[in-house]
């Protein structure tokens, strides 16, 4: 095969798999949105009944974002456009499924960060987020998760499970209940002792301190052994 022919080759198999999986990811991110419209629905019709204001509200945030309000944490899920694969380190290697074909790696990626909802809505724009996991779809629709070990539980088969509105719903409901249990921390004494006159004219006292969860303190603390799993929600 001449050099020509191997491009050309190369270039049409890669191509024709990243537009699946770039199409796969979108249709997967657009029935998430529905799914979170339908759990803030659920969920604030279950507390209404406890609670004079039930703060939960979903957003279509545009075309490849959408967020959930859920009480004072705000949970953004953000869709990639580009479509991506592993490094040869990554975990993803030892599964059979992606031994058995490197285009079953190809993935896009839907992110899911947790900021606190005054962030966005006293536009504290130095405030901190956190990523608590991120879905990853093929072009089979399979997926898996990698994220904090609070959301979710392990798996160990990717390539055994396909995308669905039941599996969104669960690991949605896992991201809530990690940020349940990820709480807002005092910032060390020495990160906020010291401020300038212009943080105190310009803003209000709520924006003059960075503001988030682990402000201060080792995220990667909430893993146990210090590394990352991987969960689907089956």
């Amino acid at each position: 095969m001449s050099n020509k022919e191997d491009i050309l080759k190369t270039f049409k198999e890669k191509s024709e798999i990243k537009q699946k999986v770039f199409a796969n990811t979108f249709k997967a991110f657009n029935l998430l949105k529905n799914v979170l419209a339908e759990l803030a629905e659920e969920y604030s019709d279950n507390l209404s009944k406890d609670m004079e204001k039930p703060r939960i509200k979903y957003k279509n945030r545009g075309k490849f974002q959408a967020s959930l309000k859920f009480g004072g944490d705000l949970l953004i899920f953000s869709m990639h456009t580009n479509v991506y694969e592993f490094d040869r380190d990554h975990h993803v290697w030892k599964t059979k499924y992606a031994r058995a074909s490197k285009l079953n790696t190809y993935s896009g990626i839907i992110n899911i960060y947790n900021f606190l909802s005054d962030s966005f809505k006293y536009n504290r724009y130095n405030d901190l987020g956190y990523l608590i996991g991120r879905v990853f779809i093929n072009n089979t629709k399979h997926y898996f998760v990698e994220g904090k070990r609070q959301m979710g539980y392990l798996y160990k088969d990717f390539g055994t499970k396909t995308i669905d509105k039941s599996a969104l719903r669960d690991i949605v409901e896992s991201a809530l209940q990690y940020i349940l249990e990820f709480d807002l921390l005092v910032p060390q004494y020495d990160q906020v002792k010291i401020v300038n006159v212009e943080m105190l004219q310009t803003s209000n006292q709520d924006q003059v301190m960075q503001t988030g969860k682990r402000l201060g303190f080792q995220f990667n603390t909430d893993d146990i052994h210090g590394e990352e799993a991987i969960y689907t929600g089956h």
